[in-house]
């Protein structure tokens, strides 16, 4: 006699789900998705409902396989169609993301917004820009913390206003070219005086007159409005400029420039540490890992994360602590060759 193997109704491998999830009158309803195909609807990019949906079923979790009510649904949706509420879940409702993702997309974008920053901004005794190790160094001491809703270079931009009230920094200049009739160009200049800008050119070609300058980028959408209005244009040349010239190897022993920029960044460098450290009476500190770690919230929120379990661990074999930096390689490490002996080779 066969018997014919029955598949419960509700269960779901969750091998390669993504969960949406929208609570609505006190009820939590949430819908099983594609990886990466969630935010390709949401962009307008994927418009086949079936290559998001792994069913059109909807849920009141998703992992344990549990169907939400009819009664639940129309009592939030007003409706039973499990397609449209789908649908409505898919729209309003919040992506779920594993811990590890997580970690890894703000690590990702804290790196990004890092990037525009130093691309954006310039060192103003060397008119050269900070280096990304010293971008991200200085964003932690600011206790910067990355927004996944906000876009990067919105965030950039917070982040350098941020800066420049604790440590020397600026906006690196743009470069324009500025070309008007030449009976306007007085009131031009005596525009770009007060806003402070470097005239590099003036080229004249029959009335017109061009002139190359830089200019704050905070008041470019102003420069060019008043161009307009003086019925001439504006053209970008360089979006961030900053300081020419390279240092070469061979100069370092007969030159004293490169001696003058190291004396500048070793000073910079000292005038940024005293500023972080002038507040030390409220910092906390972790003997575990040996580091400052913040105000009494940021310690024992310390005491929540995966650095300082690692280093509890460290601690009880007598081991030295690790840095967050190692303590995260250290832990890769250790899942990889996790990964490899739960397979026979």
């Amino acid at each position: 006699m066969s018997r014919t193997l029955v598949q419960p109704v509700g269960q779901k491998r969750l091998t390669n789900v993504a969960v949406v999830r929208l609570k609505k009158h006190g009820n939590r309803f949430e819908i099983a998705c594609y990886k990466n195909k969630v935010l390709s609807w949401r962009s307008g990019v994927e418009k086949d409902l079936d290559e998001v949906l792994q069913s059109q079923i909807v849920y009141s979790n998703v992992a344990k396989g549990v169907l939400a009510k009819s009664k639940d649904l129309k009592e939030a949706f007003g409706m039973d169609d499990q397609t449209k509420i789908c649908l409505e879940i898919l729209e309003k409702g919040e992506l779920q993301v594993a811990g590890k993702e997580r970690e890894s997309q703000l690590s990702n974008q804290f790196r990004d917004i890092a990037t525009i920053v130093m691309q954006k901004t310039i060192n103003p005794e060397t008119q050269r820009p900070y280096t990304i190790s010293m971008i991200e160094r200085l964003m932690h001491e600011i206790h910067f913390a990355v927004d996944p809703h906000s876009s990067s270079k919105k965030q950039a931009l917070d982040v350098i206003r941020e800066l420049q009230k604790h440590f020397p920094i600026k906006r690196s200049p743009m470069r324009l070219r500025l070309t008007l009739p030449q009976d306007k160009f007085d009131y031009l200049a005596e525009k770009l005086s007060e806003w402070k800008t470097i005239i590099l050119s003036k080229d004249q070609s029959g009335s017109q007159l061009s002139v190359v300058c830089e200019i704050d980028p905070g008041i470019f959408r102003d420069c060019d409005a008043l161009v307009r209005n003086l019925q001439g244009r504006s053209e970008i040349l360089a979006i961030s400029v900053h300081g020419e010239g390279d240092i070469h190897a061979d100069d370092v022993s007969t030159s004293e420039e490169p001696k003058k920029s190291n004396d500048v960044d070793r000073q910079l460098t000292e005038k940024m540490q005293k500023a972080t450290l002038a507040p030390t009476s409220d910092v906390k500190h972790c003997t575990t890992c040996d580091a400052l770690v913040g105000d009494a919230k940021q310690y024992r929120e310390h005491f929540k994360s995966d650095w300082h379990k690692h280093n509890l661990k460290r601690k009880t074999r007598q081991l030295p602590p690790l840095s967050a930096e190692e303590c995260t390689a250290d832990m890769e490490i250790t899942d990889s060759k996790t990964d490899l002996s739960e397979y026979s080779f």
